[in-house]
């Protein structure tokens, strides 16, 4: 479990996660982290955090995406709150790598949710807009955080219902543990 200072990396996305707030330091209130991508990376495709309110501020950079069919740019000193349920996707469509600072409330289990897709990525498990390649690693972990984060259309959220117990069958795990500098192997 992250605390705050941690760093976390996700070399698929070149992105980098530095923790300011955890579940555990706010009594599960709050999330907040530093959140840099690099310039042509997509965050994540059209989802959404079914019970959490999303809030980020462009701290540098841009993000371009779409909240609820709409598209939007986000840029310097732009704060974008999702309410929970409401379907988007961001994207670092600029040239430079952007910084954020992001809020979820409540944390839920999303500091572990991001800890487990950084160390995948690790180990080379995700494509470039950090997903799992294996639909059936993917379906697992949609399951074990459906609280967290969803897929957006109905479809897809059924598909991973149906997933999730076949991929608990073949081995997969929801958690997969972050490995920093120093830890023991």
């Amino acid at each position: 479990m992250p605390k705050a200072g941690d760093v976390i990396e996700n070399p698929a996305m070149g992105a980098r996660i530095v923790f300011i707030e955890t579940a555990e330091e706010t009594n599960g209130e709050l999330l907040r982290f530093d959140f840099f991508v690099r310039p042509q990376t997509v965050v994540l495709h059209e989802h959404l955090h079914p019970v959490q309110e999303e809030r980020f501020e462009v701290v540098s950079g841009r993000m371009d995406g779409v909240v609820d069919g709409d598209p939007h740019v986000a840029e310097a000193g732009t704060v974008i709150v999702n309410k929970p349920g409401t379907p988007h996707a961001w994207w670092n469509a600029g040239d430079e790598e952007a910084h954020l600072v992001v809020e979820f409330r409540p944390a839920l289990k999303t500091a572990t949710l991001f800890e487990t897709s950084f160390a995948l990525a690790q180990q080379g498990k995700v494509r470039g807009s950090g997903l799992p390649k294996n639909p059936l690693q993917l379906a697992v972990i949609y399951d074990e955080y459906k609280n967290e984060t969803s897929a957006a259309k109905p479809y897809q959220r059924l598909a991973m219902t149906i997933l999730a117990p076949i991929g608990r069958a073949c081995g997969f795990r929801a958690q997969y543990p972050y490995s920093r500098p120093g830890d023991a192997s």
